[in-house]
Order: structure tokens, then C-alpha cells, then sequence
């Protein structure tokens, strides 16, 4: 009788272990569910060793997939210019994945196309994923009262500093535009040039017009005339001319090639200070384990200490068939603990509620957090590219003085704002 009587347990024991395994699965008709594959491009990395890559293969997306077994998730890593052309000829294809990590750049252009879907009428929760974000990242995102993607990780630029440059001419690390003016002659005296950059675009001057209390447009991004060519803007740009004849500024910052880099010459103690991201403090602990990079906020002018907002989104393609099980993913992907494992490979999280984790696995990076609580966007327009390039040449021109500062930006001006109605 006992024998019996555990052949029969056991068997009950396998019909539990069946129905267990197939519950996450079954259908409530009893015909068994179909898993959804969601795609989901991106350009982390092309080497699968990368530490980004390791860790979403390896840790991320398996742990998705246990919480929702549902759902598999088949990701496609591109190098970066290859993923914007092969999204380019999927839209046009009607071959896309359901979910890209987009550069921000991108979102309005394929927003404008009706390629991407706006996120804060498909996803009803979207407001409580938006209001943990940084202003700034969320706002990437924005094209015509509709927001087409959320922030899937993020960067900014701060001041980085030779402290023994300083040092030696007797300089403090400049904290506003009275102090870059006043610094200026004195490393010039040491023949170190007080900062460099590498060009004229958005990402080098946007933080010196916002901090100067200026603006490329206005806050719905439809008009530049008034505020580009406004007198605090001028000012801005006014302050790099100056430093510039003043032989305080490189010629690099107009394209000059054989100049030397801002890396090489921060390191060197030839300049002072730069501008640059977080991806720079190992490259300089590698490449010059002789100097210790110092950092600081954007010297703050009459609008504050203001940056650029850099780094890539997350979004929904509308042709996607599987939009509910991306919605999850997507949720996931910007969930606490999946931005603080992603940080745990060195992307900055766009979450303010994941700083702490943060400051945790990497200290250094604290200055960075700082700066993102003010940092804007770059225009998100379709048409970016080109407002970009007519800014780039505009301050180019005002700077080799081929032009006044007002005259270089009321020009400008009038050129974006044609771009920005277009």
C-alpha cells in the first residue's frame, strides 16, 4: 500500500512541477500562450566584452526575462553610425525592431516622420517615468507637445582643470566669467593658454550662452531672433572673442588641426581648463597615470552654472506588434535597478532617484549629477543638424573676427529661425 500510495504523490508531485512551469504562459481558454519576442536595437557597444555589453547580456535582459518569461528579448547591437543608417533604410523598409536606444538627436528627426510613437499618449503611466528624469534629459525627448521617447542614460559636460597649471600662476579653479577674465593674463604670463576646446558647435557653446543667461531659442524651440542675437547671449559669445584675441584660447577652437588636442594639452599643462565628460576621467587615469584631472562646475555667469545635456533615449517604433510586452521592456530598462546596474558599467543613470547608487559605485562622478540638475538640451528639432552647424560657423566667424559678435548672431538667428519653421 505505501508503494502505491507514493507512485501516486509522485505523480501528483509531476502534474504540480507541469502546471507550474506552464503557468506563466498559459492562456485562461487553456490553449497555451505565445511568447513575444521584443527586438530591441542599439549601439552599447560592437565588442561583446565591453563592459556595457557584459552587463546588459549578462545581467540585465536575463533578469527581465526571468521576471516576465513571456517575453524574450533578441537584441541588436550596431556600431553607432551603422545603426542610424540602418534605421534610416528600415523606416523606409518597413523592417524597424520595436525598441531603439536612440541617440537624442535622432528623436525628433524620426519623430517628424511618424516613425517613432509618442510615449505620453501610448504609455498611461509615462508621467511618473517622466517626473523621476533630469529636466534636461527628459526634455531631449520633446517635439511638438508630445514626447517621443524617455531617457535611457545621460552625460554632461563640467570644467576640468589642471590644478598645478593654476597653481603656479597663482590661480584659483574660475568658478564664474569674472574670474576666467581675471585669470586670463596671468597664465598667459606662464604661457598656458587659460582654455581650450575643440570647435564652435552646440556642445562647446550652449553652456557659455545658458550660463551667460542667453538662449539659442525660445522654451517651445519655435524661435531664435531675440534671443540668439539678445544682448546676454552676445555677451557669452562677446567673452570668448575676447579671451580669444586676448591669446587666451587656442586656435583650436576654429579648427585649427594642428593645434593640440584638449586631452594632450590638459594633461600637458599647456591649458588650463576644458570642458568634457565623464568618459574622460579614465581615459585621462590610462593614458596619463602622471596626472590627476581635476573638476569643477561650468563657470556660472549671470544665468548660473548651466551645461549641455548629452547621451542617448529609449523608444517606440510605431510599427511595432509587440507594443506592450516593449512597453515593459522599456519600463525595465529605466526601472532603478536596471539603471543602477547599467551605472555599474559606467552610464551615467537619468534617474534623480539612482544618484545615490551612484555616488556609491563611483564617487567621481558626483560633479557630473551636479551639472545635470541645471543642463539643457540641444534644440530637439528635425533639423538640428543644420541649426548646429549655422550656430557652429556664426561664433566661428565672431571669434577669427571676420564678423562682430551681434552681427554673426543676428544672422544666425534669422537662419534658424527659417530651419526651426521648416
Amino acid at each position: 500500500m505505501r508503494s502505491i500510495r507514493f507512485v501516486v504523490l509522485a505523480a501528483l508531485a509531476a502534474v504540480l512541477v507541469a502546471l507550474t512551469s506552464t503557468a506563466a504562459t498559459a492562456r485562461p481558454d487553456g490553449a497555451a500562450a505565445k511568447r513575444v519576442t521584443v527586438t530591441f536595437w542599439h549601439a552599447y557597444a560592437e565588442n561583446p566584452a565591453a563592459p556595457e555589453m557584459q552587463r546588459l547580456t549578462k545581467i540585465v535582459i536575463p533578469r527581465f526575462e526571468k521576471l516576465n518569461p513571456g517575453i524574450k528579448v533578441q537584441q541588436v547591437p550596431f556600431s553607432y553610425g551603422n545603426l542610424q543608417q540602418k534605421l534610416t533604410t528600415s523606416a523606409a523598409g518597413g523592417t524597424l525592431p520595436d525598441l531603439i536606444r536612440s541617440d537624442l538627436a535622432w528623436v525628433p528627426q524620426y519623430a517628424k516622420l511618424g516613425v517613432f510613437a509618442p510615449l505620453n499618449k501610448v504609455m498611461p503611466d509615462f508621467k511618473r517615468f517622466a517626473n523621476a528624469m533630469f529636466p534636461g534629459t527628459l526634455a531631449t525627448n520633446f517635439y511638438k507637445g508630445n514626447y517621443y521617447g524617455l531617457p535611457l542614460d545621460t552625460n554632461t559636460r563640467v570644467l576640468m582643470y589642471n590644478r598645478a597649471a593654476l597653481t603656479a600662476a597663482g590661480v584659483s579653479p574660475p568658478r564664474t566669467f569674472a574670474d576666467l577674465r581675471a585669470a586670463a593674463p596671468k597664465l598667459k604670463a606662464k604661457g598656458v593658454y587659460l582654455f581650450a576646446d575643440g570647435g564652435t558647435g552646440g556642445w562647446n557653446v550652449l553652456p557659455w550662452i545658458w550660463s551667460g543667461g542667453g538662449n539659442l531659442t525660445n522654451a517651445t524651440f519655435t524661435k531664435s531672433t531675440g534671443f540668439l542675437n539678445s544682448p546676454r547671449s552676445i555677451a557669452a559669445v562677446q567673452l570668448l572673442v575676447d579671451l580669444y584675441k586676448q591669446g587666451a584660447i587656442p586656435s583650436l577652437i576654429v579648427g585649427d588641426q594642428g593645434a593640440t588636442g584638449t586631452e594632450q594639452g590638459l594633461a600637458d599643462g599647456k591649458y588650463a581648463t576644458i570642458l568634457d565628460g565623464p568618459w574622460m576621467l579614465p581615459i585621462f587615469a590610462k593614458a596619463h597615470p602622471g596626472f590627476k584631472v581635476a573638476t569643477g562646475r561650468v563657470p556660472a555667469g549671470p544665468g548660473g552654472s548651466i551645461s549641455v545635456v548629452g547621451g542617448e533615449d529609449i523608444v517606440l517604433t510605431q510599427t511595432s506588434k509587440n507594443k506592450q510586452a516593449a512597453l515593459r521592456f522599456l519600463r525595465f530598462m529605466i526601472s532603478p535597478w536596471a539603471q543602477t546596474q547599467m551605472a555599474r558599467a559606467n552610464q551615467m543613470p537619468v534617474r534623480k532617484d539612482v544618484t545615490k547608487n551612484l555616488l556609491k559605485i563611483n564617487p567621481a562622478l558626483r560633479i557630473f549629477v551636479q551639472q545635470l540638475e541645471t543642463a539643457k538640451p540641444r534644440t530637439p528639432h528635425p533639423n538640428w543638424p543644420k541649426i548646429d552647424s549655422a550656430l557652429g560657423a556664426a561664433v566661428a566667424s565672431a571669434i577669427k573676427g571676420d564678423k562682430t559678435v551681434q552681427a554673426a548672431l543676428t544672422d544666425a538667428a534669422t537662419e534658424i529661425d527659417r530651419l526651426l519653421a521648416s
